[in-house]
This record gives structure tokens, C-alpha cells and sequence, in this order.
């Protein structure tokens, strides 16, 4: 298990897990990549977002594709494609931190003392009402602005960076900010840099070497290219707080069931009432994302009772053999307790 949130785990007790079933996550089948893979995507200017969704698909010609946070069309940068079940694992990126780089045009001259002023201003959280152009209601709503930075200031042009909460129209900050200083700002280009945890420093994914990898794969057997293009679910989900469980307790998961303890191997050291959470194989695959119905330190205290919930399954069903029983639907509607 190389993935950083299931280094450090509580351990709970201990099992190994049968290999005839499942993979590790960085050994899987191409087939079975393609079906639980996620994409760090380096957005053109131009397309949509829903553009480059579908041009993804035809590349690699499977059925099931989304994205996580819209990029209007003339914004470049990280656009991460979940592709075939991995879809559904996207929506935890959707909380996390963004950074972008801006290039803000002033309308007239400002003073770098002022400059400085404002900034500082609209440091923290700030109130922004969405622009006309937006698939949100309009309404006021408070934004966090983590950082706000000048990295560049030629009197015209402003080169910045900008770390904010989820949700933050960056056109809208510079055009507030330009209303502030007095003459007036316009935001000229934006890049998105960082979305949650996933970041351009690690490298991002043009689509003519998407089209590259998948030359190589199909027409020369070599699949290295394509494995560095596709990144198994698990790499997205990597900030999580983790569960790690029995082999016997998959497939009831896979069908919705309620985690109880008997189920739980491994978890996460800090996990509370209500926090958001992955549950994993023993191999490191994700099965499905939760919400805990138990702190860590009450589940290791505790010998029975239900741990988790199940919200959404990633995890297909028949991937790990069915270990509980049919007949009595009470039961199976917990997993762990076998």
C-alpha cells in the first residue's frame, strides 16, 4: 500500500488477504484501469470542459467519463477526468482548496503601498456574489481566500496567485479588487494550478500524449506510456481518511451494507462522528466512500456496533466473493458480522 492515507493506520486486528481476488491498485489489467482511473488533464484554452470530457472518451474509447470543477472555456490548467467507476469517487475533490495563477490588468495606475492594502483586504474570508454568467444561484456567499499573492507587477499588468476555497470565481475577486483600489481591474488570463490535493507539480496530462499512450498500448504492446497517463482511483482519493476491511466484508459493502466493527482492520487515527471516509481492501483498492458512525478511539474501544455507512459504492460488485448469507435480510445488512 503506497497511497499516503493508508501509511500509519490504527490496526484493529490483523488478516491477509486472498489474492485470487482483486489487484493492487498500481498493478491492475489495462482493462481494469480503464474502469477505475482518474486523469490529471491539462486544460487548452478553447474547449469546454464537457469538450474535453468526450475527447477523452473517444481517445481511449470507453463509455463512462465526468470531470471534477468546471473550467470555463479560455481557462487552462488541472481538469481531473475520473473515467468508468472512478466518476463517482470525484466529488471529494470538490471541497478541497483551489490555486490559479491570474493575469490582472489595472486601468490605471495604483500605488504598491495601496496595492498592498487591498489585497491584504480581500486576505481571509470574503463575501462575493457570483457573476451574471454562472450556473449558481446569485446570491452573496462568504469565500475563504487562503493566499494572495503579487508575483509580478509591471504598473499594468499583475501576474498572481490566488489559493481559495472551492467555489471562488477568481474573475470576479480581481474585478472586486479593481472596484476597491479605484480605476478598475480586468482579469486577462487564468490557470488553474491545484485542485485539493492534485497539482501541476506533479505533472499533468496534454491530450496528444493521451493519444500517444494509447498508439504505444494498442499498436506496440507497451503499456508504460498509458499507465503514467491513467492514475488508479486511489491516487485521487489519497487525502482521505481511511477504513481498511476484512476480505469477507467487501462484497456486503458492495451491496450497501452498514460497516460494523468485526469488519474494520485498519482505519485512519483521527476519524470522528460524521467524518467523510474511504474503505479499502487489504490490496489498497477503494470499495466505497462512507461516513463514520464512530470516532477511531471508540471503535477500537468497542467490540460490536455499526462503524460505518455506506454512501457510495466504486467497487463493482462480484470483484471479491459473496461471504454472508442471503437468507436473513437483517444480517446482510451489515458487513463484518460473519
Amino acid at each position: 500500500m503506497t497511497e499516503n492515507n493508508l501509511q500509519g493506520l490504527v490496526v484493529v486486528d490483523e488478516e491477509f488477504s486472498d489474492y485470487q481476488y482483486g489487484w493492487n491498485p498500481y498493478e491492475r489489467p489495462i482493462g481494469q484501469l480503464l474502469n477505475y482511473g482518474v486523469l490529471c488533464v491539462d486544460k487548452p484554452a478553447g474547449p469546454t470542459s464537457h469538450e474535453v470530457v468526450a475527447w477523452v472518451r473517444r481517445i481511449l474509447n470507453i463509455k463512462k467519463a465526468g470531470h471534477s470543477g468546471t473550467l470555463d472555456p479560455m481557462v487552462t490548467g488541472l481538469l481531473p477526468i475520473g473515467i468508468g467507476e472512478s466518476t463517482k469517487a470525484l466529488s471529494t475533490l470538490l471541497v478541497g482548496k483551489k490555486e490559479y495563477y491570474a493575469i490582472a490588468r489595472l486601468h490605471g495606475p495604483v500605488e504598491t503601498e495601496k496595492l498592498t492594502q487591498v489585497f491584504n483586504e480581500f486576505t481571509g474570508e470574503i463575501y462575493q456574489r457570483p457573476p451574471q454568467r454562472s450556473a449558481v444561484k446569485r446570491v452573496t456567499r462568504t469565500r475563504t481566500i487562503y493566499a494572495l499573492e503579487i508575483m509580478e507587477n509591471d504598473g499594468t499588468f499583475l501576474l498572481l496567485r490566488v489559493l481559495c476555497e472551492a467555489g471562488t470565481y477568481v474573475r470576479k475577486l480581481i474585478y472586486d479588487i479593481g472596484e476597491v483600489i479605484g480605476p478598475g481591474a480586468t482579469m486577462i488570463e487564468l490557470r488553474r494550478s491545484q485542485v485539493s490535493h492534485l497539482n501541476e507539480k506533479n505533472g499533468l496530462l496534454r491530450l496528444h500524449d493521451l493519444v500517444n499512450s494509447v498508439h504505444f498500448w494498442k499498436d506496440k504492446n507497451d503499456e508504460r506510456k498509458i499507465r503514467l497517463a491513467v492514475k488508479p482511483v486511489e491516487y485521487a482519493v489519497s487525502h482521505m481518511k481511511a477504513v481498511v476491511i476484512r476480505d469477507s466484508a467487501v462484497d456486503a459493502i458492495c451491496n450497501g451494507a452498514k460497516l460494523a466493527i468485526p469488519g474494520v482492520l485498519k482505519l485512519s487515527k483521527d476519524i470522528v462522528k460524521e467524518d467523510t471516509v474511504c474503505m479499502y481492501t487489504l490490496k489498497g483498492e477503494l470499495i466505497a466512500i462512507g461516513t463514520a458512525e464512530m470516532s477511531t478511539v471508540e471503535i477500537v474501544e468497542a467490540e460490536k456496533g455499526i462503524a460505518f455507512l455506506t454512501d457510495r459504492v466504486i467497487m463493482q460488485l462480484g470483484t471479491y466473493p459473496r461471504m454472508w448469507k442471503k437468507k436473513d435480510k437483517a444480517e446482510t445488512s451489515v458487513a463484518g458480522k460473519h
